[in-house]
């Protein structure tokens, strides 16, 4: 839910309903009690995602989202008052030049206008029957836990969806075998394949297709991957016990800090972000272990997915009075370091050795400084 509403934070107007324009996206959205919806829109690999908000007259409805490069479109139904934004939404990729129109409901929606949006209902319609599936499952297993059901019952009963997700998986994979010389095989490539699927799959996309139209979402897809693989590979390196990797960002001065300048001294890197709500919250805490340690050991504090403007806001905001750096550009020091979730915490010997891991606003890595400084 988080993560929606940060994508939908910045309201603005698309344009309104014309009947002599041809719109980028139209069409009648049927079960929505709202006269108005919510779009979301942003270029695809690169760019700010931006909210619009489009009236709708009986379920009809048509807007234009500006710039024509590939996009990534997603339309929600616009909540009552106070009311929270859904989680529902209706998402597809908008490609420069080719209208589509969308029929349905957000749930179960046909798309037109062009022969890739035809395709794309042909995958859905391949997929519709494990998701109705697993939707099932879903169902019988949140009953079953406000009914009070063990945990190890309800693993159980969902079991199955094993079975529906794998074939998921083969059936997107199929797909592109037999639509790899068209633009909806990247499309395909995009949508929930495992990270060993994608990697079989990325050399079946016709070239012509990859350096296309769909080019970016396909690089966006092939980073993806690029980045998980060195993030496995890390994995393999960080652990405790290992020497850290070394590595420069600049700081809040926009000076280049090193690791290795910081050798003779404990140290503690703080993988953190100003979207992560447990990284906020644990600032008072370790603010405390700051003051209490702070003769004995550096704290270094890497942002990460933040803009440069959210970073330093959030520095100064939360009055975080340890080193900060940035992680922008290559190599991705969180990638370096196998993060992957946040916050991250990382304790190093004053000789450079991985000392201990911790993942997530956890005590137990307050009480292992504790521990660790307290001759």
């Amino acid at each position: 839910m988080k993560n929606v509403y940060m994508m939908l934070l910045g309201a603005g107007l698309l344009t309104a309903c014309q009947p002599a324009a041809k719109m980028d996206v139209s069409g009648m959205l049927n079960g929505i009690e709202s006269d108005t919806l919510l779009v979301n829109h942003r270029p695809v690999g690169e760019g700010k995602a931006q909210l619009d908000t489009v009236p709708m007259q009986n379920g009809q409805f048509a807007f234009n989202v500006g710039d024509s490069v590939l996009k990534q479109v997603y339309i929600y139904a616009k909540p009552s008052g106070n009311g929270a934004i859904s989680m529902q939404a209706l998402g597809l990729i908008l490609l420069p030049g080719r209208p589509v129109t969308v029929s349905g409901t957000l749930e179960d929606y046909r798309l037109g206008g062009d022969a890739f949006y035809e395709a794309c209902n042909e995958l859905n319609d391949q997929l519709r029957p494990c998701i109705l599936k697993l939707d099932s499952l879903r169902e019988v297993c949140m009953q079953m836990e406000k009914d009070g059901i063990p945990s190890d019952s309800i693993r159980k009963a969902y079991a199955p969806s094993r079975e529906f997700l794998d074939r998921m998986q083969d059936l997107r994979c199929d797909f592109i075998r037999s639509h790899a010389d068209q633009e909806v095989a990247v499309y395909a490539l995009s949508r929930d394949l495992s990270v060993e699927k994608v990697g079989e799959m990325l050399d079946v996309v016709a070239e012509p297709v990859r350096t296309g139209v769909m080019a970016p979402l396909y690089r966006q897809v092939k980073e993806g991957y690029d980045k998980e693989m060195e993030r496995r590979a890390a994995a393999e390196r960080v652990k405790e016990g290992n020497p850290a990797p070394d590595f420069t960002l600049k700081d809040l001065k926009g000076n280049d800090f090193t690791l290795s300048s910081l050798r003779g001294k404990y140290v503690v890197l703080d993988f953190w972000g100003s979207w992560c709500g447990w990284c906020i919250k644990g600032v008072p805490d370790m603010k405390k272990a700051y003051a209490k340690h702070k003769a004995k050991v550096e704290f270094v504090g890497i942002d990460c997915r933040d803009t440069e403007e959210k970073w330093r806001k959030a520095v100064a905001e939360h009055d975080m009075p340890w080193l900060h750096v940035r992680n922008e550009g290559k190599p991705d020091v969180s990638v370096l370091y196998a993060v992957r979730g946040y916050p991250t915490k990382i304790v190093l010997s004053p000789e450079g050795t991985i000392l201990k891991i911790v993942v997530g606003e956890d005590p137990e890595f307050y009480s292992y400084l504790d521990e660790l400084l307290k001759s």
